[in-house]
């Protein structure tokens, strides 16, 4: 797996090491806190995070598309896709963050 990738065991750690609960105690704590997330986002109800975003779920309708290939039509039937939109906190969080980091990969060369 990518080092760049964020896993549930980590946030277990993290959890443990910033709350104090046992490990088995973080581990339950996030795995409720995502199933509960999971569970409200395929009953079609959103999830709003404050400060992080918004997940929500919607609605395609069925349409033509088209193997770019060959060109042949193909219909596309109707699904629910998840949608995540962060919030104004966390994208500025994330565009200062890239930019910072570009600013000094740019000043080492």
């Amino acid at each position: 797996m990518s080092e760049n990738t964020l896993t549930r065991a980590q946030l277990s750690e993290a959890v443990y090491k910033e709350v104090g609960l046992s490990r088995n105690e973080s581990a339950d704590l996030v795995e409720s806190v995502l199933k509960e997330i999971s569970d409200t986002l395929v009953k079609g109800q959103s999830v709003k995070i404050s400060s992080f975003g918004s997940f929500y779920v919607r609605d395609k309708r069925e349409r033509i598309g088209r193997n770019p290939k060959t060109g042949v039509e193909v219909p596309i039937t109707p699904r629910r896709v998840l949608v995540f939109r962060p919030s104004d906190s966390l994208r500025n969080k994330v565009n200062n963050n890239s930019a910072d980091s570009y600013i000094n990969e740019t000043k080492e060369i």
